[in-house]
């Protein structure tokens, strides 16, 4: 539904709703009017700012949304925004699903927080390509709106910075050296958090948060994960390979230790890993 130029709005027929996810409206507004929702609205609520500046309140509490930056709301909260700039552009999707919640919740999304992001990340598009992508009327199952709208979700939570964190996009590629070095130097066992740390020039603790922040877990686990990943390349490409070989050649000390690890980790041993390949 075109409501004027400065005014796209289209919602989603009700044969979308037995999808996971779906849309059920997306809209750019060209000149915000004031919103005043003290029920909160039914389903899930992003709003961005796409040029100029507007005031969102919620729980008592107060913020600017600039551009580079929007909030997703849950379902039923009350809030209320409006302009404080002479015009305030803003793009806005609702969406649930049976699923919603639940991937919301699993990208660490449920709670409302305003997110910014860097003024050439692809969030700054991406909501404007679902957009166009809908008004062209060519996705008739909804299935590409409901792709997109997890592709979004994703992006959201890669690229959106909350507070003073960096963006899991800025983190991994502050880690990237590290990462290249883990590649390289696996098979060595006595590789430590303190060399690590000095490889990326940061602290022993600073650097366990940003691992913690763009993989969910420390650093030094992340090593084990990546030695276990590369145990599974050696079990499945060379089977002359002894299982005592192997441990040695993936940075474990002994076999026992990577027999332990192993099973603890994947919920078999190591032979009967290979044995099922």
């Amino acid at each position: 539904m075109l409501i004027s130029p400065r005014h796209q709005r289209y919602f989603m027929t009700p044969r979308d709703q037995s999808l996971p996810l779906y849309i059920e409206s997306i809209g750019y507004n060209g000149n915000q009017e004031k919103v005043y929702r003290p029920a909160g609205y039914p389903y899930y609520h992003w709003l961005q700012t796409v040029k100029g500046a507007g005031e969102l309140k919620l729980a008592g509490v107060s913020a600017m949304l600039g551009e580079n930056a929007g909030i997703l709301l849950p379902p039923n909260l009350p809030h209320e925004y409006v302009r404080v700039q002479k015009e305030w552009e803003t793009i806005y999707i609702t969406f649930g699903g049976s699923q919603c919640a639940a991937i919301v919740d699993s990208l660490g999304l449920g709670e409302p927080a305003f997110q910014q992001w860097d003024m050439d990340s692809v969030l700054n598009h991406h909501a404007r390509h679902v957009l166009d992508s809908i008004g062209s009327d060519h996705d008739l199952s909804g299935l590409e709106a409901s792709a997109d709208m997890y592709r979004f979700l994703i992006l959201l939570k890669k690229h959106g910075m909350t507070g003073n964190r960096s963006s899991i996009s800025q983190a991994v590629a502050r880690l990237a050296p590290l990462l290249a070095f883990m590649e390289q130097h696996y098979h060595d066992p006595d590789i430590g958090l303190e060399q690590m740390a000095c490889i990326t020039g940061i602290s022993s603790r600073h650097l366990n948060t940003l691992f913690k922040q763009s993989f969910g877990m420390t650093a030094y686990s992340y090593f084990i994960l990546l030695r276990i990943r590369k145990s599974k390349e050696m079990l499945t490409g060379s089977r002359a390979l002894t299982i005592r070989e192997i441990a040695i050649r993936a940075g474990f000390r002994d076999a026992s230790h990577f027999v332990a690890t192993f099973r603890r980790m994947e919920g078999v041993t190591p032979e009967q890993f290979r044995n099922l390949y």
